[in-house]
């Protein structure tokens, strides 16, 4: 069993929304499918020739041995976690991870989110509910902590808290449940990068644009959502 690699970066290309590194360790080849996030990040920064560490999640397979890499042992460990769910595969675990971190699944499955988990390409109605079924409890301290930090993050801007006031108002006065508006906030958090922008005058913070994207997604989700 491979815990972590550690070795000199070759090459990395991405093939059909998968994304791969070759590292050389002691004079082996090691072919490793990585995070979205990880593959920028060689592709931003000149990291030819340089020294790399992974931690390794290894599957065997009839005909096949596959190895997916994770900057972090966090990464990993979530991965399988997802695997040992009955009916999801390598690539479902790394659609979650390319399209969110850690912290905001473990929101989702613990608000019971199906627009934010249903997002992922290849995850319908069906596993969506195994996935919050499944994990709900497994993470509980993780999410509790995560979710403080989001609101203090959120707080500490009067103006964008001000807007998803207005928004939570709104919406509600044009008669969408009080589950709908819990469960679309964190994706439209996500979606703007909200938590993350320091320029108050960005445009995608604006209360009109952020109205139109949340009655977009529960307009064309609603099939999602538990009322």
């Amino acid at each position: 069993m491979i815990s972590w690699i550690t070795g000199e970066l070759v090459e990395f290309w991405h093939t059909n929304q998968k994304f791969f590194i070759l590292i050389n360790c002691q004079g082996i080849g090691y072919e490793i499918q990585i995070l979205e996030s990880f593959f920028l990040k060689l592709k931003t920064n000149n990291t030819s020739n340089k020294s790399i560490t992974l931690w390794i999640k290894h599957l065997k397979k009839e005909d096949t041995d596959l190895l997916f890499g994770f900057s972090s042992k966090d990464q990993r460990n979530f991965f399988i976690q997802i695997l040992n769910i009955r009916g999801i595969g390598s690539q479902i675990g790394m659609g979650l991870l390319n399209k969110f971190s850690i912290s905001e699944v473990i929101n989702a499955i613990n608000t019971q989110n199906k627009i934010l988990i249903g997002s992922v390409p290849g995850i319908g109605k069906k596993m969506t509910e195994r996935l919050i079924l499944e994990l709900k409890n497994k993470f509980k301290n993780e999410f509790n902590i995560s979710e403080e930090k989001n609101k203090e993050c959120i707080k500490e801007n009067n103006e964008i808290n001000k807007i998803l006031d207005d928004l939570q108002l709104t919406l509600k006065s044009l008669n969408y449940t009080k589950k709908e508006i819990n469960n679309i906030l964190p994706v439209i958090i996500k979606e703007t990068k909200i938590i993350d922008l320091t320029n108050k005058e960005e445009e995608n913070i604006s209360f009109e644009h952020l109205l139109k994207l949340a009655m977009n997604y529960l307009d064309n989700d609603s099939s999602n959502i538990v009322r």
